[in-house]
């Protein structure tokens, strides 16, 4: 064994891998692709509270997934070890909104696609996904859909409120109803009429009604 064999070192040579020039090349392009799948994200979003750590997150999660890759494709053994290594990983957080895991797989498959070297794919499939998502995630119904809660003392004033809901919304649609002795609750998707709200106000005023409450809503409601 000589001098140079004993600081010989296979991490050391590993250095090289994967050049400086190709790296800054990945990552930059990655921080873009990431940023433009955060502005589609921030264009789309229909939620009740945005989330500036979950948009970060996009971006974050296509510059780590492309150097990932990239030291991968650098080294087929050092590939198997990352695949059990990754396997234990689990993540705890819920996701809130189906779309929400649109937007993480997207920006896991560009960071792969982009490392891979595939820049041109990378590049105009996220351009045409993001201008599909813009174009349909971000329609918005003409007649915005409303939840009016109604509370009554009995049968007989349910069916007043029924006939007076229908009279003064386009549409009314029963979700849910919650009956006690004494109280009655009833749950009603509507849609207004030229956008005017003044009929829960009357509706509260009514006899026998106790609260009307209207509420507005994205269209999930879970009944």
């Amino acid at each position: 064994m000589t001098f140079n064999d004993i600081f010989k070192s296979s991490f050391l040579e590993n250095v090289t891998a994967v050049s400086l020039t190709d790296m800054a090349i990945a990552l930059v392009l990655s921080f873009f692709l990431g940023l433009f799948i955060f502005f589609v994200y921030k264009k789309t979003y229909s939620g009740v509270m945005f989330s500036q750590a979950f948009g970060g997150s996009l971006i974050a999660m296509t510059m780590i997934t492309t150097m990932v890759i990239l030291a991968v494709t650098s080294n087929v053994v050092l590939s198997l070890g990352m695949v059990g290594a990754l396997s234990i990983v689990r993540f705890r957080t819920a996701i809130k909104e189906p779309m929400d895991i649109a937007f993480l797989f997207w920006a896991i498959a560009g960071g792969i696609v982009l490392a891979a070297g595939m820049i041109p794919l990378a590049i105009f499939g996220s351009v045409i996904i993001g201008v599909i998502m813009i174009v349909f995630c971000n329609r918005k119904s003409a007649q915005k859909p409303f939840i009016a809660v109604i509370s009554c003392d009995n049968g007989q004033t349910e069916d007043q409120v029924v006939s007076y809901l229908r009279q003064n919304a386009d549409k009314a649609v029963v979700k849910s109803k919650s009956a006690q002795k004494g109280s009655i609750e009833l749950t009603y998707e509507v849609t207004l009429k030229n956008n005017s709200t003044e009929f829960i106000t009357k509706l509260s005023e009514m006899d026998g009604v106790s609260s009307a409450v209207l509420v507005s809503y994205n269209g999930d409601y879970m009944g």
